[in-house]
């Protein structure tokens, strides 16, 4: 399906750039970064970058159908009409605001130090029991990703859930002025992207942007009640303005939460199961999918549901169909072992929610734990209480991996040097004794930053089924 109808003369004035070439009355179908791509009936945005400039590829794509290029700079012969502003990347988020202004469904936006991924997909889910959903792909939630996702709405949508991840100060600011949304979801406030951000005020100031783009009378901030930062915070604080938005709590508790659960029980491969509550509703769920995280983002999925007239049937069946992201809290289950695939990325509150999870499970718990990145000037210490929250919270074997992981180790052995830990510099190493130390029968959690590409650790491990 194709965009709404939009023409060039109409995109060139929502990003106050010069139409060349002619074509006004033209409509734009796509718009797309790559020039891989297909390009039929495309609006091409040539960002420059590090390691290619999409100006180079102008002509063509012009020539394979794409319909006009946004440029930062006059091009010799392209071939067809271009729209020339000072930055493409500035215009396509001028762009994206103008698209997302020609629907009028409602719009949530997620961000968070923990969980973004694991609720957008859980929110999807549940949406789609009664809407027609569009929800951000993969891992498109920043300032190129975000208006990518927004030009994929199309005129079937009724609900669309952004999911809006930022790493320094006024990124949220730009993404929220693209997104305008109408609830907006916090999940956490985390230690992440301190090397910016500084420290966990510092992620506060940055996220709490979002409450800038909310509705001033009808809007909705939906946020993690257990979250000592978020619990208190008031909207009026950060933005002056938004006296009439509302804000609902989410949390594993009924003090002064909304919505809540109770009789929460991890079931391992077999997902989770809970009762959510709201006011006199009582649902009981079952969520295919491993840990404690995922309930909160159950119950933030029931929040938005029911703001926007769900039944509680419908939510339930939303929550049964839910799946997660590749390397979220995957369970794997081979004859030998079950691997809980975690590895996507890591900051110090999703490792210590997923050994919390871990430690609920029967059977011998061990954690693989690798770098966390991207931590700031305390990244030593951070590591260090991630060791001592695993041998405290009854894991029984630790190894972990990579330079900064050592005081992960020496957390543990601080804590509790009776229990089994080893430490190995690189993962090369740890492979190679991989075999050894781990048994059949293990409940086995692999969690690392991205960049540790603990992926083949989880390739390993499920390759053990013939040799352990």
């Amino acid at each position: 399906m194709n965009m709404k109808p939009m023409t060039l003369a109409q995109a060139a004035e929502a990003m106050g750039g010069t139409l060349l070439g002619g074509g006004a009355d033209v409509l734009i179908r796509q718009v797309v970064m790559d020039s891989r791509k297909d390009v039929d009936g495309a609006l091409f945005v040539a960002i420059p970058g590090a390691r290619a400039d999409g100006h180079n590829f102008v002509a063509d794509v012009l020539r394979r159908g794409a319909v006009c290029a946004l440029v930062e700079r006059e091009i010799d012969a392209p071939g067809g009409p271009c729209i020339l502003v000072d930055s493409t990347l500035r215009a396509v988020r001028d762009l994206a605001a103008y698209y997302r202004g020609l629907f009028d469904i409602p719009v949530i936006g997620i961000t968070g130090s923990v969980g973004k991924t694991s609720t957008k997909e859980m929110l999807g889910a549940v949406l789609s029991a009664k809407f027609c959903v569009h929800k951000t792909a993969g891992n498109l939630n920043n300032e190129l990703g975000v208006p990518m996702t927004l030009f994929g709405l199309r005129a079937e949508h009724q609900a669309a859930v952004i999911e809006m991840g930022i790493s320094d100060f006024g990124e949220m600011t730009r993404l929220t002025d693209m997104v305008r949304p109408d609830i907006a979801i916090i999940t956490i406030i985390g230690y992440a992207h301190l090397d910016n951000l500084g420290d966990r005020a510092g992620v506060f100031r940055a996220k709490t942007e979002i409450f800038h783009g909310l509705p001033s009378r009808t809007g909705l901030a939906l946020l993690n009640g257990d979250d000592d930062m978020l619990r208190p915070c008031k909207i009026t604080d950060i933005s002056p303005e938004k006296t009439g938005v509302e804000k609902q709590l989410y949390g594993l508790s009924k003090d002064g939460n909304g919505y809540w659960a109770e009789h929460i029980e991890n079931r391992g491969e077999d997902g989770t199961a809970c009762t959510l509550c709201w006011g006199d509703t009582r649902l009981d769920v079952g969520i295919p999918a491993f840990g404690t995280p995922l309930v909160y983002a159950a119950l933030a999925a029931a929040a938005v549901g029911d703001r926007l007239g769900m039944t509680p049937a419908e939510i339930s069946r939303g929550i049964s169909s839910f799946q997660n992201a590749a390397g979220r809290a995957i369970v794997c289950k081979t004859e030998r072992l079950t691997i809980i695939d975690d590895c996507y990325n890591a900051n110090p509150s999703s490792v210590k929610a997923s050994l919390t999870s871990l430690a609920g499970l029967s059977g011998r718990r061990v954690a693989i734990l690798g770098d966390m990145k991207e931590l700031g000037p305390d990244e030593a210490a951070l590591h260090f209480t991630i060791g001592q929250h695993a041998a405290l919270s009854g894991v029984d074997a630790l190894i972990a991996i990579g330079p900064l992981s050592e005081a992960i180790y020496k957390g543990w052995m601080d804590a509790h040097p009776q229990r089994t830990a080893h430490y190995f510099l690189t993962k090369e190493e740890a492979l190679t004794a991989l075999p050894d130390m781990v048994r059949a029968g293990d409940q086995v959690l692999v969690k690392a930053s991205r960049s540790m590409r603990f992926e083949e650790i989880v390739e390993l491990l499920q390759a053990f089924e013939h040799t352990l």
